[in-house]
């Protein structure tokens, strides 16, 4: 299956609603940072191979339509060369307001020190924390990297292949872009910073490729019944 849609949006830019969305409008599986660590004990060998510079992308999205997040965001520009006929959508937020966020959650010093001397060290500092060497917490550095990085986006794709969407501008734009009906339910928005920050309290950071699989199904759960059950 080749992918159709690629998502070049960085995390706590609305990727997780951006998945269940893309799931919800016939454009799944979607494969999302969870698909890695839901599967770490298959999915976490072929990361680090394409953090080698060893991609199998077909092995990696087997059965998937659409991607989301980190990692596979890294790899933007490759996923959009390999599909040529996937549409991309850059999920965006304001600068500042993603480095508070990413600050207190995904990129906290706690967090990547977790990450830094467990079982997916390798995978988390070539497809993330790299990009960022030791200024992770440097608003300044962070702010203006993360602007770059969209305004190269933009730059490298014809505007009919790209939409750079937001969680707030809802259904119409994505459903316009992709050529398919707007649901009637809201638009899903889940993943909050206090949904993350419950989770981290009730679990702490998993120390082996089992513990993060069960961590990553129960939270993908809880986001699902948040997004369509309520």
């Amino acid at each position: 299956m080749a992918l159709k849609v690629i998502g070049a949006g960085v995390g706590r830019t609305g990727t997780l609603s951006l998945k269940l969305a893309l799931e919800r409008i016939g454009f799944g599986p979607c494969y999302h940072m969870l698909e890695v660590f839901g599967a770490a004990r298959r999915n976490l060998p072929l990361w680090n191979e394409v953090v080698r510079g060893n991609p199998d992308w077909d092995t990696i999205f087997q059965g998937f339509s659409s991607t989301v997040d980190w990692p596979t965001c890294t790899w933007w520009r490759e996923l959009a060369d390999k599909y040529p006929d996937a549409k991309v959508v850059l999920s965006t937020r304001d600068p500042e307001s993603w480095f508070a966020s990413v600050n207190q959650t995904i990129l906290s010093p706690e967090n990547v020190a977790g990450f830094a001397a467990g079982p997916m060290a390798e995978f988390m500092h070539g497809a993330i924390h790299s990009a960022f060497g030791d200024r992770v917490a440097d608003r300044e550095f962070m702010v203006d990297w993360y602007k770059r990085r969209e305004a190269e986006v933009i730059a490298s794709l014809p505007p009919e292949r790209l939409l750079v969407h937001r969680s707030r501008d809802g259904w119409e734009p994505l459903c316009k872009f992709l050529g398919v009906p707007v649901p009637a339910e809201p638009y899903p928005q889940v993943n909050s910073k206090e949904d993350m920050q419950t989770a981290r309290s009730a679990f702490d950071l998993p120390n082996g490729p089992e513990g993060i699989e069960q961590f990553a199904a129960g939270y993908m759960g809880r986001m699902k019944a948040k997004a369509f059950d309520s």
